[in-house]
C-alpha cells in the first residue's frame, strides 16, 4: 500500500502547503458527507460545498483549503456545529466508482458560521461553484437568508486506487 505522508517530498504533514493533488480533488467534487456528534450521538449529513483557498494567513502560516457550505443553524447539524470549537469529519467522492479507480477524500476540521466581509467573500466562491443559484431568484434569496459556513480542514487524506490499491496522500496543518 503506497502512502505519501510526512515531508519527504515537501507535500504532506508537518506544516507544508496542501498538495496540489488534494486541492484538485477537493475542487473536483461538490458534495461532502459531514459527520458530527451531538447530545443524541453520531450523525452524518450530505451538503453541497465549494472549495476555496485560505486568505489572510499570517506570514509563515500553513496555507490550506477552506470549504464553504450552506445550511440553517436550526438543523441538527447546524446546532451541533454552531458551538465554539465545533469540529466535523467529512468525506467527498463521486458516486458509482469501480474499486480499482476509486478516488475520494477524508478530512476533519473546525466549523464556523461566517458573517460580514468573510461571508461576502465566501459567498462569491460559492456562487462561482454553483452558478445555477443566481439563475433562480427564489433559490438565491432563500440561500442568502441561510447561514454560510466555513469548514477549515486541519487534516486531509486523498485516496487514489488508480495509482495503486490503497494509495494515500495526506496533509495536515501541523
Amino acid at each position: 500500500m503506497a502512502q505519501k505522508t510526512g515531508t519527504e517530498d515537501g507535500n504532506g504533514t508537518g506544516g507544508s502547503p496542501c498538495p496540489e493533488a488534494i486541492r484538485r480533488a477537493l475542487a473536483a467534487h461538490t458534495t461532502m458527507t459531514l459527520a458530527y456528534t451531538d447530545e443524541d450521538g453520531p450523525q452524518a449529513c450530505a451538503v453541497l460545498y465549494a472549495a476555496g483557498a485560505e486568505s489572510g494567513a499570517a506570514a509563515g502560516a500553513v496555507s490550506g483549503p477552506v470549504l464553504y457550505f450552506v445550511t440553517a443553524a436550526t438543523t441538527r447539524h447546524g446546532r451541533a456545529l454552531a458551538g465554539p470549537g465545533a469540529r466535523a469529519a467529512f468525506t467527498a467522492q463521486r458516486d458509482g466508482q469501480e474499486w480499482t479507480g476509486l478516488t475520494g477524500l477524508q478530512g476533519r476540521g473546525s466549523c464556523r458560521i461566517l458573517t460580514g466581509a468573510d461571508r461576502a467573500a465566501a459567498w462569491q466562491v460559492y456562487l462561482a461553484r454553483f452558478p445555477f443559484v443566481t439563475g433562480s431568484e427564489r433559490l438565491r434569496a432563500a440561500l442568502e437568508r441561510t447561514s454560510l459556513w466555513e469548514l477549515r480542514p486541519d487534516w486531509l487524506r486523498l485516496i487514489d486506487n488508480g495509482q495503486g490499491f490503497g494509495h494515500k496522500e495526506e496533509w495536515s496543518r501541523g
